[in-house]
């Protein structure tokens, strides 16, 4: 068994499944309606992450049996992403509380930081920095910011398969400059699940990825950037810089709507990413807009830091541009 059987049937799989879902929500009236917080106007299925979650954690067991993934990130992905996936499918067909729901994402952040070893050594310049327990604690938070704020991201046609597939496949590229084709399995695996759901999510959508597979997305990036951390420490910052734009416009947003004494987890339309669509009167300019931004500038810059680039500066310089540019686009502001 070769990647060149496994990476198609990842893609294949997450396309036919999307489909199937997509005429299982319509049967069962699984829908997501438009109200004052939505960013569409029609009627549509939602559900259809479940696609990229099944593709995805199908094929880990595969890579591990061929030697591709080691053990402990294999039961790393599967528990944590299972958990998570299904907290979202519960929440998709009814309503758990945010309390429970937040409860069942640090346990399955808890989970998979616990399998891969915990946070690893953090590279700052030169020198290398091992938090010990504090880092764990940091790990977990980051698992946990970045599975909701990927929920939060989620609010527009392609925007989140569009990130998962471009930082994905910068990961895929990363591992190739570095002369490591198998750190590159994870990735790889994952862009393809998302690719095949982009499928029928690109603008105009035909269905949603809802809770179960945008939760899904955050906390298997999340993880994937640690794991690849342990081997080349590097790597978490070329991650972050690379997760940039979901990462700005979340926390920005956030920050202004909790200083205004605002509910951060009610529904709302206040990230930039949602005025840009309403002042382009669309959204495939908004979502073609993440991937110009992801695969050149912040892909240069990640690819940098691998090959040795200053991390001070990289973080910053990728950084500076997307807070301004969610400035500019009201990130927070009603309206």
């Amino acid at each position: 068994m070769t990647l060149g059987w496994l990476l198609p049937a990842v893609l294949l799989l997450s396309w036919g499944m999307t489909g199937c879902l997509r005429r299982y929500a319509l049967r069962r009236n699984i829908m997501d309606l438009p109200n004052q917080r939505s960013s569409h106007s029609v009627p549509t299925p939602r559900g259809g992450g479940m696609a990229i979650v099944v593709s995805f954690l199908l094929a880990l067991p595969v890579a591990w049996f061929v030697g591709w993934l080691p053990l402990g990130s294999v039961i790393a992905l599967l528990g944590g992403g299972a958990l998570v996936a299904l907290i979202g499918f519960l929440d998709d067909h009814g309503h758990v509380p945010a309390r429970w729901r937040l409860l069942i994402h640090f346990l399955a952040a808890g989970w998979g930081l616990y399998w891969l070893g915990g946070l690893p050594v953090l590279q700052l310049g030169e020198s290398r920095l091992d938090l010990g327990g504090l880092g764990a604690v940091l790990g977990l938070f980051y698992l946990v910011w970045l599975l909701n704020l990927y929920n939060f991201m989620d609010g527009i046609d392609g925007i989140a398969g569009i990130e998962a597939v471009t930082t994905c496949l910068a990961a895929v590229v990363m591992c190739i400059l570095i002369d490591n084709w198998q750190l590159a399995v994870l990735p790889a695996i994952l862009a393809l699940a998302a690719g095949g759901f982009l499928f029928w999510n690109f603008p105009p959508a035909k269905i949603f990825m809802g809770d179960s597979g945008s939760g899904f997305l955050g906390l298997t990036l999340g993880l994937i950037s640690v794991q690849m951390a342990w081997l080349e420490p590097r790597l978490l910052w070329s991650w972050l810089i690379m997760l940039g734009v979901f990462l700005v416009d979340a926390s920005v947003t956030l920050m202004r709507r909790f200083m205004r004494g605002e509910r951060v987890y009610q529904a709302h339309r206040s990230h930039a990413y949602q005025h840009a669509a309403r002042r382009f009167g669309r959204h495939l300019p908004v979502s073609l807009g993440v991937a110009a931004i992801n695969l050149g500038w912040l892909m240069p810059l990640a690819i940098w830091v691998v090959w040795g680039g200053a991390i001070w500066l990289a973080v910053p310089l990728a950084y500076a541009p997307l807070v301004c540019l969610v400035l500019r686009y009201r990130a927070g502001l009603a309206g």
